[in-house]
């Protein structure tokens, strides 16, 4: 089964390269990682320490961060390496200053394995979600690296827990614990019979939290609100702004709207920015501009997403139209914030847990989203209450970094340790 696997790699590998002439992303999925050895052995000498942590993606990444913040803390003579499967994720984050060294995952060839593992040379190595890549969990149980699961959630439709599932369900050997979000993961990984395993929750919940502590005033921002209501729209699409625009445009409220589109392409934005009856200012071009004079700031830009939402007094949360669905919702629920989302959400237990509490509210088309804005709008006891609802949400919900670093802590680093954070 392995010879198999490691065929289809190799096959995927050599498709891939083909597509990539016509395919600008997958263009950079194998531009990005034609020199990722060579960065490995001119960055990491033989005698450096490091801790590896590995992110499929930006959502991955965003989940792990707590834990690479503390464990750079920790282990100060350490050199942090990590590495993006996917573009997205190492595009936006590839100039990150958390760790030393910023790396595209090589695919998961017994070869690529064991040389990475070689250069790279961990003592810890976190992989976050999903990312069970056969080749190099053997590696690593072959030289005795302890390997860890971290945010874990397991599910009866993957491969572990079909009868075809053996050299999947092999790769999990690796593992000297799991720690997983929730006791359904754990169920599912008892009747594997791994009993060493724990329920810690979520990371995510410990970031989100964490952004309280952090100065999230921005000015330009403030200038805008001009202590106006102000609805704050992240990460959409445009099935979310074509529902919106119609509200904003048609809207006789007495609110100012802030949208962060999820694509930030110039035609994009200009489609949506023309697409706007009322006076609308574009994050690019407001320097010069009293910008308490527009009633609409498009923000044509990344990283400030989750400063805006601090100054929220309503957000709109896209992706909930579309395929897989909502996006991360966590950001401003944290700063208590009442949250509308479209009908996608049920793939994410965070944002089914909070439209069952309250917090969050769902619409199916133009009309629910007016009768909810209004209501929102017009009703201050409602907006805190649903407000409170998502800040309480949040702070019941950390604490999975402490079980993590607790677990950790009481295991000596003289063994190398894998960590993998699902």
């Amino acid at each position: 089964m392995f010879f198999l696997y490691n065929l289809l790699v190799t096959f995927t590998g050599f498709c891939i390269k083909i597509l990539a002439v016509f395919n600008p992303k997958i263009g950079q999925f194998v531009v990005g990682r034609k020199n990722v050895f060579d960065t490995l052995a001119t960055r990491i000498d033989a005698t450096d320490k490091t801790i590896w942590f590995h992110a499929a993606s930006l959502g991955e990444y965003e989940q792990g961060l707590p834990l690479m913040e503390k464990m750079k803390s920790l282990y100060p003579n350490h050199k942090l390496v990590l590495t993006f499967f996917s573009p997205s994720g190492y595009e936006v984050r590839k100039n990150n200053t958390v760790a030393d060294v910023t790396v595209y995952l090589p695919l998961d060839t017994k070869s690529n394995a064991e040389k990475f593992i070689d250069l790279a040379h961990p003592e810890m190595v976190f992989f976050i979600k999903y990312e069970y890549w056969p080749n190099y969990l053997k590696t690593l149980k072959s030289q005795s690296i302890a390997t860890y699961l971290i945010s874990g959630v397991f599910r009866k439709d993957q491969s572990f827990f079909k009868w075809y599932g053996g050299f999947y369900r092999k790769a999990l050997d690796a593992f000297e614990h799991f720690f997983v979000q929730n006791s359904n993961s754990k169920d599912l990984l008892l009747q594997l019979g791994k009993s060493n395993v724990s329920v810690s929750g979520d990371t995510r919940f410990d970031r989100v939290a964490a952004i309280l502590g952090k100065d999230n005033q921005l000015d330009f921002i403030s200038e805008f609100k001009n202590k106006q209501l102000t609805i704050v729209v992240g990460s959409s699409w445009p099935k979310d702004e074509k529902i919106l625009v119609n509200y904003i445009n048609s809207s006789t409220q007495q609110v100012k709207f802030i949208i962060a589109p999820h694509n930030i392409k110039s035609d994009q934005i200009q489609e949506l920015q023309k697409s706007i009856t009322k006076k609308t200012v574009l994050f690019s071009d407001k320097e010069g501009k009293n910008l308490s004079e527009f009633d609409v700031f498009i923000i044509d830009t990344i990283g400030i997403l989750t400063k805006i939402y601090s100054e929220a007094d309503i957000a709109y949360v896209g992706g909930g139209f579309g395929n897989p669905g909502v996006h991360n919702l966590l950001e401003p629920a944290t700063f208590g914030v009442p949250i509308v989302l479209g009908p996608n959400y049920s793939h994410f237990a965070e944002a089914t847990a909070l439209v069952n509490l309250g917090g969050c509210d769902v619409i199916l088309n133009e009309n629910d989203l007016k009768e909810i804005f209004d209501n929102l709008i017009q009703n201050t006891d409602v907006r805190r209450e649903k407000g409170h609802i998502c800040s309480t949400f949040v702070k019941m919900n950390t604490g999975a970094l402490d079980i993590i670093l607790n677990y950790i802590s009481n295991r000596s680093l003289k063994k190398k340790v894998t960590v993998i954070i699902n």
